[in-house]
């Protein structure tokens, strides 16, 4: 039925994910040119005069990150594929 022994394991791995993301996010943090992503030239941010209704659409920035991220996991991959 239901043992407890697996429900610590999930427990156990899913903290340490959570820690392991924050220690990610920490570290993403420290790199020089990051508070940049969101205001960059072609962000669309579209708010009333009186600033009750915001939209923003960070076009560029999803761009750059999409771009990015396939070059790590690509050579990630490529690495592991030896």
């Amino acid at each position: 039925m239901f043992e407890l022994d697996s429900l610590a394991k999930w427990l156990i791995a899913l903290g340490l994910g959570v820690a392991a993301f924050g220690l990610l996010l920490f570290l993403l943090g420290q790199i020089p040119g990051t508070d940049r992503l969101g205001r960059l030239p072609g962000d669309l941010r579209f708010e009333l005069a009186d600033g009750r209704i915001s939209c923003f659409v960070p076009i560029v920035s999803s761009i750059l990150l999409s771009i990015i991220l396939t070059i790590v996991l690509n050579v990630i991959i490529r690495l592991f594929n030896r």
